[in-house]
């Protein structure tokens, strides 16, 4: 094919050049992020390996935060996202999911609480009969 059959279905004001306004990363780049993930992996690995925090609550918010972060580095460095993409829509449409699954996991919490609350009524003792007896005795 010529060079005038290749362009003659080209749009007007448009060449083949195509620019990107995304950010392009370097190797070095590429190897922060890597290094960031890797530190951000062994760190809780060695908190819950060698047992450092022993409140389970605490573990679990440290863990969690340290999984935020590892989120952060790997939409930055490998994603490439900030605030600038696309003018910005990237950034409105992760924040758009993000609160909505938070929405989502909080309303399934909150109904698992409450039909393990209100399904599962303690029945009252009665007089005479024992607890774990496989056997009801009448009074």
């Amino acid at each position: 094919m010529s060079a005038q059959h290749t362009h003659a279905h080209a749009h007007p004001g448009h060449d083949d050049h195509h620019h990107d306004d995304g950010p392009h990363s370097t190797f070095s780049g590429y190897m922060v992020g890597f290094v960031l993930s890797i530190i951000l992996t062994a760190i809780p690995f060695w908190l819950v390996m060698a047992k450092v925090i022993s409140d389970r609550n605490l573990a679990v918010l440290v863990l969690g935060g340290f999984a935020v972060v590892q989120i952060l580095v790997h939409m930055v460095c490998f994603l490439h996202m900030n605030g600038k993409i696309e003018g910005g829509w990237t950034m409105l449409s992760t924040i758009f999911t993000v609160v909505f699954v938070a929405i989502a996991i909080a309303g399934t919490l909150w109904v698992m609480f409450h039909m393990n609350a209100n399904m599962m009524p303690e029945h009252p003792k009665l007089p005479g009969t024992q607890q774990g007896s496989p056997h009801h005795q009448a009074p």
